[in-house]
C-alpha cells in the first residue's frame, strides 16, 4: 500500500536507497519548489475571485504543457464531481470552429513567462469581447501580460520559482480546481505523505529500483493504463518525466498505453520485443460499470455471466500482471480504491518527488529544459 486510496507494489528490483534518502530529507526541508506542495502555500489569488465567476458554466484553459496538462488531468479524473463544461486548448491544430457559437466564456490563460508562442495565437482567436478572463503569468514586462491589462483582465501571478510541469498544486492547477467547484484543501497532501512511513519507503525504493533499471539499459517506461479517466494524468507525467529527466543523453521515454486494448496491438511486441522497457500498471476501482446481460450470453462462454466491464477489466490487468511475472518483465503496479481530490494530490506528489529525486541520482537538473529553448528561437528567425 502507498496510502490508504493507493494500492502499490514495487518492482521487483535490490536497490541501494541510502543517498536517495539523503536527497528526499534535503528536498523536504531546503527546497523552495516543496512549498508549494504544503499546506502553508500562500496563493496570489484571493478567494472572492472564484466566486466573482461563480456562474459562469463553460470555462475555456488556454495554455501549453505544464501550464495545463494538471488543470486537464483533474477535471478529466475528478470529472463526476464537476458540473461545469470545460474546454481545453492545448494546441494549434486550427479546430476553432466548436467555439463558434454564442456561448459566454471564462477564459483561463496561463503561461508562465507570457510569451508562449501557441497560447498568444490561441488568445487571440479564441478571446471575445463578451468572454471574462483571467491570466496567470509572471509579474514581469510580456506579451500575455501586456494583453491582459488592454482587456482590463483579472491577473494571478505564476511564482517564478516554479517550474510549469511542477506547478500543478499551485495556482496554475488549484485556481482551476476551485472553478471547477473541486476542495483544493484536499489535494494538498505532502505535509501527511512526508510523514507516511510506508509512502516514503515505497517512493525511496521505486527510485532506487529505476535507477536498477537505467543501469540495466532499459530507459523507455511504458505506462499500460486500464483508466480511460486517467489518461490525462499520464500525459501530465509524461511532459514531467520526459522534460526533467531528458538531458545529457540520460533519461526515461514515458510512453502511454490504453488497455486492455493493446491487448490487440502493442502487447506481442511488449512481452517478445526488444527486453529495454519497464511497466507500471495503473487501474482504478469504479463502483459505476456497465453490466452484461446474462439471458444474452451463450453457454460456451459462461464466465461471463453476471460480470460488469470493470471486473472483466480487472482480470485482464491481473492476467497481464501474471504474464509479466512468467517472462520477468519489470513492472510496478497502482491500484485507485478512491477517486477524489486526495487520491489525486497523493499522485502529484509521488510523481513529482520521484521524478526530481531520479533526476538527483543522474545528475542532471531536473527543473530547466534548454534544448527545448533552441526550437523556440528558430521558430521565431523563421517567423521573422
Amino acid at each position: 500500500m502507498l496510502t490508504k486510496n493507493i494500492g502499490y507494489k514495487n518492482f521487483l528490483q535490490k536497490s541501494k536507497v541510502n543517498t536517495i534518502k539523503k536527497d528526499l530529507d534535503l528536498l523536504v526541508k531546503k527546497s523552495i519548489l516543496s512549498q508549494s506542495l504544503k499546506t502553508t502555500y500562500k496563493y496570489s489569488y484571493k478567494k472572492k475571485l472564484i466566486s466573482k465567476f461563480k456562474n459562469i458554466f463553460n470555462i475555456r484553459i488556454i495554455g501549453m504543457g505544464g501550464s495545463i496538462l494538471g488543470a486537464e488531468a483533474i477535471y478529466n479524473f475528478l470529472k463526476h464531481k464537476v458540473k461545469k463544461r470545460l474546454f481545453f486548448v492545448d494546441n494549434l491544430d486550427g479546430d476553432f470552429d466548436k467555439f463558434n457559437d454564442k456561448k459566454k466564456y471564462l477564459n483561463l490563460i496561463i503561461s508562465k513567462s507570457g510569451n508562449t508562442l501557441e497560447t498568444i495565437c490561441n488568445s487571440n482567436i479564441l478571446i471575445k469581447k463578451k468572454d471574462r478572463n483571467i491570466f496567470i503569468t509572471e509579474n514581469k514586462n510580456s506579451y500575455l501580460r501586456n494583453l491582459a491589462n488592454q482587456l482590463k483582465s483579472e491577473i494571478v501571478d505564476h511564482n517564478n520559482f516554479i517550474g510549469g510541469r511542477y506547478s500543478v498544486l499551485s495556482e496554475v492547477g488549484m485556481l482551476p480546481a476551485e472553478l471547477m467547484g473541486l476542495n483544493e484543501k484536499k489535494f494538498k497532501q505532502f505535509n501527511i505523505l512526508i510523514k507516511n512511513k510506508n509512502f516514503i519507503s515505497n517512493l525511496v525504493n521505486n527510485v532506487g529500483s529505476t535507477i536498477n533499471l537505467i543501469k540495466q539499459g532499459k530507459f523507455t517506461s511504458i505506462i499500460l493504463n486500464y483508466d480511460n479517466r486517467s489518461e490525462s494524468l499520464f500525459k501530465w507525467y509524461q511532459q514531467l518525466l520526459a522534460e526533467s529527466l531528458g538531458k545529457k543523453s540520460k533519461g526515461i521515454l514515458p510512453l502511454i498505453s490504453t488497455m486492455p486494448k493493446d491487448n490487440h496491438s502493442l502487447m506481442q511486441f511488449y512481452l517478445a520485443g526488444k527486453k529495454k522497457n519497464f511497466f507500471t500498471f495503473f487501474y482504478a476501482f469504479d463502483k459505476k460499470h456497465a453490466k452484461l446481460n446474462s439471458a444474452k450470453v451463450f453457454e460456451s462462454h459462461r464466465y461471463l455471466k453476471n460480470k460488469n466491464i470493470s471486473k472483466i477489466i480487472y482480470s485482464q490487468k491481473l492476467a497481464t500482471e501474471k504474464v509479466f511475472l512468467r517472462k520477468k518483465i519489470p513492472f510496478r503496479s497502482f491500484e485507485i480504491f478512491n477517486r477524489n481530490e486526495q487520491t489525486l494530490g497523493e499522485l502529484f506528489c509521488f510523481f513529482m518527488l520521484e521524478t526530481i529525486l531520479l533526476g538527483r541520482a543522474l545528475k542532471v537538473n531536473p527543473f530547466d529544459q534548454p534544448s527545448v529553448e533552441l526550437i523556440k528561437k528558430e521558430t521565431k528567425k523563421i517567423l521573422i
